[in-house]
């Protein structure tokens, strides 16, 4: 019996630990951080557990004088009028990536990964995942996005992997 827990944990760890033949995430090949900062609003997402009941929700960057990018979070919680939940963070740019890759650290001394995966050349929209793909921002300069431009994003992030189907529409005013 003791012997079957210990396969099982091992090749559960193996299925974890090992590269899998899913394709590999990519970043846009760079990022201006001057027209990068400033006001995004939330258009759609993978809801993470911190996100419950969050609507008109938004992330405003700014560049520090220091090495890292200001983070701050807002939405609404369980109603588009709800009271405000805010949480300010910093984002720091990796070596590698020419500024598409970032980490977030809004509790010392975690960080998690911020990859923008897609960017309007106008920086009108992102989107940003983490390389596993189990987080997913599409964000917009305006709180309301073109159907149309929405859908190409969806088309390219289907031929990215991601399951559409736990996308949710993020509620703003």
């Amino acid at each position: 019996m003791k012997a079957k827990f210990i396969l099982y944990t091992l090749l559960l760890f193996l299925s974890i630990a090992l590269p899998s033949k899913a394709q590999i995430l990519q970043t846009v090949p760079s990022v201006d951080l001057n027209k990068y900062v400033g006001k995004w609003y939330e258009i759609a997402s993978y809801p993470l557990v911190f996100q419950k009941g969050c609507h008109c929700t938004t992330a405003e960057y700014t560049l520090s004088d220091k090495a890292y990018v200001v983070v701050e979070n807002r939405c609404n919680k369980d109603s588009v009028n709800g009271r405000v939940s805010y949480i300010k963070g910093k984002a720091f740019v990796e070596k590698e990536g020419d500024n598409a890759k970032l980490l977030v650290q809004f509790f010392w001394p975690f960080k998690g990964k911020y990859w923008i995966i897609d960017l309007a050349s106008d920086y009108s929209y992102a989107v940003v995942s983490h390389p596993n793909k189990k987080s997913l921002w599409i964000l917009s300069r305006t709180a309301k996005m073109d159907e149309a431009i929405y859908q190409q994003i969806l088309a390219r992030l289907q031929e990215k992997g991601f399951n559409l189907s736990k996308i949710q529409i993020t509620k703003q005013l």
